[in-house]
């Protein structure tokens, strides 16, 4: 049984790309960040961990349309354009690489283009295409991680002005609609009610009502 194809879908507006030809391979990279600092008397300076860096996808697609002879750009483009930046959002679309076991949540990071075949007016039939992915988690994504790690994982916020709790929790949670844990944690009983240079605590996700035992995510 064939190998289905790599499937692109752009998770904003559902549209999906299906490659021409599946790729030889691709690569899977990841790595950690961390801080080095010089000790007088060590052989070696001492290093702390700061962050970790973001998982990339990388992978070589070929397109062919000479037999056709149509401009192959026609197809590569479909690629190229997910790196525009949608009106409405402000950010490129983000997107679900998938290919047999391969599902990877992503934003396409980077394309280099190479056409290797023209026709005699010009035109490119063979295309090329290096493409870079970079894993795409969201806040509340992030934070619910680290909570199964460290469960008494918070942060602390200083209001500033303008703030509000929806707007607060866009930030945090990427989702303003998630307010609620934020005002439980803090004992806010009018969301309104916050003030400039006021500390309050980000719990993380999910967050479990002390007075009702409702989970909130």
């Amino acid at each position: 049984m064939a190998l289905e194809r790599v499937n692109i879908l752009n998770e904003q507006t559902g549209e999906k790309f299906v490659a021409m030809f599946n790729p030889e391979e691709y690569s899977l990279n990841k790595d950690n960040n961390y801080a080095s600092q010089a000790i007088p008397g060590l052989t070696s300076p001492l290093i702390q961990f700061v962050h970790g860096n973001l998982q990339t996808l990388d992978m070589e697609l070929f397109f062919d349309t000479f037999d056709a002879q149509d401009d192959v750009r026609d197809e590569t483009s479909q690629i190229f354009n997910l790196l525009a930046i949608n009106s409405d959002l402000h950010t490129p679309p983000v997107l679900q690489v998938t290919w047999g076991s391969l599902d990877f949540r992503c934003v396409l990071a980077k394309v280099s283009q190479k056409f290797i075949r023209f026709y005699s007016d010009g035109r490119p039939g063979r295309a090329r295409l290096t493409v870079t992915f970079n894993e795409y988690l969201d806040a509340a994504t992030q934070v619910a991680q680290a909570n199964l790690q460290s469960p008494d994982f918070t942060k602390a916020y200083t209001v500033r002005p303008g703030d509000t709790l929806s707007g607060i929790a866009a930030n945090f949670y990427e989702d303003a609609t998630l307010w609620r844990p934020i005002a439980l944690a803090n004992a806010i009983v009018n969301p309104r009610s916050i003030t400039a240079g006021q500390e309050i605590q980000i719990p993380p996700l999910p967050y479990t009502d002390p007075s009702t035992g409702v989970v909130l995510s």
